[in-house]
């Protein structure tokens, strides 16, 4: 599912779970993770100083295109999970986004997943590069990281 190299940027985004996203064994349930993703990189978008909300007053919509998931153990109501974001690439019409949850409990990851976005004119739903200011941004913050 990742690629054999290393990241070219990585976010981690805390996030407790809660007693509402957890099954009848304490587990948190499977359709949360999707959720979890989409809350980590959404901050990480934010922290690249390019939220959503900037993409969309530009006439860009960011729809998810692909998901993956690999389950290696639960998570339980109430653990602090640091749920890691990675990017690979620069974008270009697609972003792919990998993430590792982990908690304190255990030492290799809990979850990791894959989701492909793919940036998109509102105007007409047809896809469409990454925005410059956004890839800019993102240049930006991996050259400030190294």
């Amino acid at each position: 599912m990742f690629p054999e190299k290393a990241s070219i940027y990585t976010y981690t985004h805390q996030l407790r779970s809660r007693y509402g996203e957890t099954d009848q064994m304490g587990y948190v349930y499977y359709g949360r993770y999707l959720e979890y993703f989409e809350e980590a990189r959404t901050e990480m978008i934010r922290s690249l100083g390019f939220p959503y909300t900037k993409l969309e007053e530009s006439g860009v919509m960011l729809p998810v295109v692909h998901t993956e998931v690999d389950y290696k153990a639960p998570v339980y109501y109430d653990e602090l999970m640091s749920i890691e974001v990675m990017l690979f690439d620069i974008p270009t019409v697609k972003l792919e986004t990998f993430y590792k949850v982990s908690t304190n409990r255990r030492e290799q990851p809990h979850i990791f997943g894959k989701v492909v976005l793919c940036f998109m004119k509102e105007e007409n739903r047809k896809p469409c590069r990454a925005p410059t200011a956004f890839i800019n941004n993102l240049t930006a913050n991996i050259n400030a990281s190294t």
